[in-house]
């Protein structure tokens, strides 16, 4: 498939070194015009995700701490052995938990991936449910690729370079994250040890422009740590990582 071609991804004034990048303001629009519709053929997917930046092997996990808005937060993520289908895509099931200081839970999401032949790691949805004390209070967030007009989109790249922008996902005034490939072979430590070759983004929603993350990736592992850089604080690492089988 055309893979990363289908976005144009190719981002106006992002040229230059990794620092002139770094200091860029976000795109918000990552180079496709507002017309977005890629082509998405179940017959140019795989089955494994082993991009090395966000390798979603069955069975893999990781555990994060930090904080966001001066709340401590623990996060757990999980490549489940579930699967799903959505477009016609066999994707894979991702479970992303969040609870607070005292162990309650506040969200508990499942995330659809999937990856094409390119090595271009592809997001299709997910089931977000939200808590409090205990209770269920909504799944806002929710949505699913080719429901309604959304639409999946790529949150990894097989080839990161920096300039490159792109659509995360695409469901209209619901869910509409970007991404932005801003510095590579960068060394980065954290709670789980210090990586070398890391990939970072920076990361925001135009229904939020004023709210900008930066998120690290290390080959072999995946999001290491990550920060709001504008429109709020917070911040959260990595401190425990098992990878999946092979």
């Amino acid at each position: 498939m055309a893979g990363l071609a289908l976005l144009g991804l190719v981002a106006a004034g992002c040229g230059g070194d990794a620092d002139d990048a770094a200091d860029a303001a976000p795109v918000i629009d990552p180079g496709d015009g507002g017309h977005y519709d890629p082509d998405i053929d179940p017959a140019d997917f795989v089955k494994v995700i082993d991009n090395p930046y966000l390798p979603y092997r069955r069975g893999a996990r990781w555990v994060y701490e930090g904080e966001s808005d001066g709340e401590l937060e623990h996060v757990e993520v999980t490549v489940t052995d579930g699967e799903r289908t959505v477009m016609g895509v066999a994707v894979t099931v991702v479970r992303d938990t969040v609870s607070d200081a005292d162990g309650q839970l506040i969200e508990d999401t499942f995330d659809w991936f999937a990856q094409d032949r390119d090595g271009n790691v592809w997001y299709f949805g997910e089931l977000s449910k939200e808590y409090e004390d205990g209770e269920l209070v909504g799944t806002e967030g929710s949505w699913e690729a080719g429901v309604d007009g959304a639409l999946p989109g790529i949150v990894m790249p097989a080839d990161p370079t920096v300039g490159f922008a792109y659509r995360q996902e695409y469901d209209e005034g619901e869910a509409e994250d970007m991404g932005e490939v801003v510095r590579v072979g960068v060394r980065k430590s954290v709670a789980a040890g210090s990586y070398e070759d890391a990939v970072v983004t920076r990361d925001w929603n135009p229904l939020e422009p004023d709210v900008v993350e930066e998120k690290y990736y290390a080959p072999r592992v995946g999001l290491l740590f990550e920060t709001t850089t504008a429109g709020g604080e917070g911040s959260t690492e990595l401190i425990e990582h098992t990878g999946g089988a092979r």
